[in-house]
């Protein structure tokens, strides 16, 4: 019967949380167990806002552009580019020392330029703190944000992998590549 669609059926015992009845019985700040995982994180954070325990990583993930996710969002519904902002949101929540590195490969794949701004204001915060970026991306937006910038090219595959260009997007936007054109767009110089 793999041709017909999968059928979801809701437990009548659990209503469908995984929990056991008596989880609906205790209630914090006004909400079931089950209640509080279905609440979109930003709901959660102003109930616990003055718990740090609770509101801390929560904020780290509101600071990323995830407010939107569900308390207990299943993992395997995240996209690509939210699984990475989470996973940026749990090294912001970490005390580490200043020095570490962090690579991201295409961190804003399908996010909306709201969170690519957000995206680029926590990036800025980790360097200021004394981490370094590294960052493989192709949007211009995140690109010309860049304190340094190494092209590579001039084509994909085969025709790629030299340096065409490297330094402050400034200068890369003046030189004849790909991307040099969309970089000084977002710059305002093309």
């Amino acid at each position: 019967m793999e041709f017909l669609p999968d059928i979801v059926e809701e437990c009548e015992a659990c209503m469908g949380t995984g929990y056991a009845p008596e989880a609906w019985d205790v209630r914090l700040r006004g909400f079931s167990l089950p209640e509080l995982n279905e609440l979109a994180l930003s709901q959660v954070y102003e109930l616990f806002r003055d718990e740090p325990q609770v509101a801390d990583p929560i904020k780290a993930a509101m600071d990323v552009g995830l407010g939107y996710l569900a308390l207990r969002q299943p993992g395997t519904t995240l996209s690509g580019g939210e699984a990475q902002r989470l996973k940026i949101a749990l090294e912001l929540c970490k005390r580490t020392r200043n020095g570490a590195l962090y690579i991201l490969d295409e961190p804003t794949v399908g996010q909306h330029m709201e969170d690519v701004e957000r995206l680029k204001g926590v990036l800025h915060r980790l360097v200021h703190e004394g981490n370094s970026v590294v960052v493989v991306e192709h949007s211009p937006s995140l690109l010309a944000d860049c304190d340094w910038l190494i092209e590579l090219g001039p084509k994909g595959g085969q025709g790629g992998g030299r340096v065409v260009a490297e330094g402050p997007p400034e200068q890369v936007a003046d030189i004849d590549t790909p991307t040099a054109k969309y970089i000084g767009l977002e710059l305002g110089t093309a």
